[in-house]
């Protein structure tokens, strides 16, 4: 069993990269991919942690690209240069990060609820602050009664606290990637919001550029809709990835070396993704 897409602390995951490795040897997975959102910031600590397991820590990020339609988010899978100079290169995206977060932070404070932006980030336990960290904010301030329906009234595409992340063009998200030696897959490709004929024009536009794959099992894909991604990416050539989305105890709905349906996610998928 091997999971390549799962979050920590170190972004908006609710374990640390120890505790995310800790529990993947529980469960007895032999590979893991820690991709965290426009970060590497915890793949050190995974990798120490991940020798210590005798497990294969596969160095990872998630990228978000600009998309006129839905949520275009890029994996990058076995990071081979990531704990070089290239992590400085992540630094502009993370400026814009924070200041998206301090306008969420800022129609929060026009709405009336009060509190301090430090407090959010004490949620992010050092890590980047995001949308779940808000979301707490609001449960912990009694505006909600769970993060689900944070998202659902507040903080999901267009209410009342929803801001645009910031995102890279694809060419440069691919660029970051393959400088780093990683494979570039698109993580979740429905939440482009593109129908299934639509994504595959898409695709044959982006395999030229260097797009490498499509995470076509993903947890928040019916099973039938991941076996038409993974016949879609094989018909065009491309690499198929399959993963969890794991952040923890908050998405019950995401367990780790699981995918769409509860479906374990085989060894297989890595020995064909580096074959």
């Amino acid at each position: 069993m091997v999971d390549l897409h799962s979050h920590s602390t170190a972004s908006d995951g609710r374990l640390s990269p120890t505790a995310l490795v800790t529990l993947a040897a529980t469960r007895r997975l032999t590979a893991l991919a820690l991709t965290d959102h426009d970060t590497v910031e915890g793949l050190a600590e995974a990798e120490a942690a991940a020798r210590q397991k005798d497990l294969r820590l596969i160095p990872g990020i998630e990228l978000e690209v600009e998309s006129e339609t839905g949520e275009f988010h890029l994996l990058g899978l076995n990071l081979q240069r990531w704990n070089t100079s290239w992590a400085l290169r992540l630094q502009e995206i993370q400026v814009l990060r924070d200041q998206r977060n301090r306008r969420i932070f800022a129609k929060m404070a026009e709405a009336g609820i009060r509190g301090d932006y430090d407090e959010v980030r004490e949620l992010a336990q050092g890590g980047q602050v995001g949308r779940p960290h808000f979301a707490q904010f609001l449960v912990n301030r009694g505006k909600v009664d769970t993060i689900q329906d944070a998202f659902t009234h507040f903080l999901g595409a267009g209410r009342l606290f929803y801001e645009k992340k910031a995102a890279l063009p694809l060419d440069r998200a691919l660029e970051l990637v393959h400088d780093a030696g990683g494979l570039a897959i698109i993580a979740h490709p429905m939440s482009l919001r593109l129908s299934l004929p639509q994504l595959e024009d898409k695709l044959k536009v982006w395999k030229p550029l260097g797009l490498d794959g499509i995470e076509a099992w993903h947890p928040g894909t019916d099973p039938r809709h991941c076996r038409r991604l993974e016949s879609m990416a094989r018909r065009l050539g491309l690499k198929v990835s399959a993963g969890s989305d794991f952040h923890g105890d908050n998405r019950p709905d995401r367990q780790l070396g699981l995918t769409s349906g509860g479906r374990v996610i085989p060894a297989a998928v890595v020995e064909e993704l580096w074959a």
